[in-house]
């Protein structure tokens, strides 16, 4: 049986100033976005886009990121909590963000990017769609290392205690969310972007295989203590992600309908 080795959830201590792990994730889910993301206009003809531009691009991505993923949290799972006490929406330093939201955040803050500067959304949204896989690996990662979001309880070789939580053996969920939500989505998005396809169909693609995973996935992760399982027995995370699914699969035959 495995035990979480019980990270100290700070990477850096400098007097007064703690820079906690989650944090170094952050940075580096957008070192990698920018460098992936600079790759892809040097190899391939087809995107269009000035440096400074996917400058701009990445400014407004991480504004999304940040905004969207809290207040997709404070709505998706805790509304009532944050009703009662708005000014804890902006304590962000005790956690609570929401991928959806994020998710949610991004496609708003493009869309006011290509409004200013009259570039088209849909276009610049597969731009981005193979740069996200990275930075939800290294968000993983930082949930296994704050010992947070663990696994349900399970008696397979794979589990893992985690003493800050109980002495149950449970899955390692983050573990698996960092291999199919960051490994094998960016294997898949990264090849399918390789080539020149119909506006939109990236997108769709996104949408569409980070839907299936994250839904299976959220059989091995223990759901959220103030929600539970919730219609149908599924988990908030799975229903967020049927909506994804769904416009994905319409988006994907759209797209190339279109052509």
């Amino acid at each position: 049986m495995l035990v979480h080795p019980g990270f100290d959830p700070i990477f850096l201590k400098l007097g007064p100033v703690a820079i906690h792990w989650y944090g170094v994730m952050y940075l580096v889910a957008f070192v990698a976005a920018f460098l992936l993301g600079r790759y892809r206009m040097k190899k391939q003809p087809w995107v269009t886009l000035e440096t400074k531009e996917f400058d701009d691009i990445l400014f407004y991505g991480v504004l999304g990121v940040i905004v969207g993923g809290r207040l997709g949290y404070v709505l998706f799972y805790k509304p009532l909590d944050y009703i009662n006490n708005p000014l804890q929406i902006f304590y962000v330093w005790e956690g609570g963000m929401s991928f959806h939201g994020g998710l949610i955040g991004v496609l708003i803050a493009v869309a006011i990017f290509c409004f200013n500067r009259h570039k088209n959304w849909l276009t610049l949204m597969d731009f981005i769609a193979p740069l996200i896989p990275t930075g939800l690996a290294a968000g993983r990662l930082g949930n296994f290392i704050n010992s947070e979001l663990w696994g349900r309880a399970t008696d397979l070789p794979v589990g893992m205690v985690f003493p800050l939580v109980d002495n149950l053996s449970r899955h390692p969920s983050q573990l698996y969310e960092f291999f199919l939500e960051g490994v094998v989505l960016f294997i898949i998005i990264w090849w399918a972007s390789s080539v020149r396809r119909p506006v939109g169909v990236i997108s769709a693609l996104f949408l569409m295989v980070y839907g299936i995973l994250r839904f299976l996935v959220e059989y091995a992760r223990e759901p959220d203590q103030y929600l539970g399982f919730l219609l149908m027995g599924l988990t908030m995370g799975q229903i967020l992600c049927i909506p994804m699914m769904i416009t994905g699969l319409i988006m994907f035959f759209w797209a190339y309908r279109r052509r």
